[in-house]
């Protein structure tokens, strides 16, 4: 059997640290993009390259952005005393989809995990306080996946923030013991932010 040219095996190995590309997904699509038009390889290429120089964190939620706050930061029509606190940014993308949240966000930038090493101190906690302090944020509304890192956080978060002023609470039903928010459609997510619960 012809082995693939080393350049292709290259490109199928790169391709393969993606995530959900599994190594056959990942050399179909390194062999069709050598068989493509140049044109539209380079076409790709640029729009992966303006994608990574362009796009950063905001600086006040945590949020994918293109500038300084993101558009959700600095619309003046969401309700800043609410904040809806999330493990990565593109969960932020996964509650907005579910049209049911009209407050901010903050990303944590992970969840609390012991056996891998990340503790409170590794997370975006301390950014949290200062905008509880400065922002007048009344309810923080928690929603990790449901699995014993996401239930884990999740407690560390109520404990350390309620108070008479800050209301902590926790999205509700409809999320998969043990899922994260990549894996709840639009509805789910509504439902779930809707009845959410007081963790204190």
């Amino acid at each position: 059997m012809a082995a693939l040219p080393e350049p292709v095996v290259r490109l199928t190995a790169a391709l393969n640290k993606l995530p959900g590309i599994g190594p056959r997904s990942a050399e179909r699509l390194a062999v069709h993009l050598v068989q493509e038009e140049r044109g539209k390889v380079a076409a790709l290429a640029e729009a992966i390259t303006t994608a990574r120089e362009t796009i950063s964190l905001c600086n006040a939620c945590g949020a994918l952005t293109e500038r300084q706050p993101c558009s959700i930061c600095a619309d003046p029509r969401r309700t800043s005393a609410v904040v809806c606190v999330v493990e990565q940014p593109t969960d932020v993308l996964n509650v907005e989809k579910s049209n049911a949240f009209d407050g901010k966000y903050h990303v944590l930038g992970g969840r609390i995990s012991p056996l891998n090493g990340i503790g409170p101190e590794d997370l975006r906690i301390h950014e949290l306080e200062k905008r509880v302090k400065t922002e007048g944020i009344t309810e923080l509304i928690l929603a990790l996946g449901t699995d014993v890192e996401g239930e884990a956080t999740c407690h560390y978060l109520a404990d350390r923030f309620t108070s008479e002023t800050v209301r902590v609470s926790r999205i509700a039903h409809g999320l998969p013991a043990g899922s994260g928010l990549e894996y709840a459609d639009e509805m789910t997510l509504r439902h779930a932010l809707e009845g959410r619960r007081h963790m204190s």
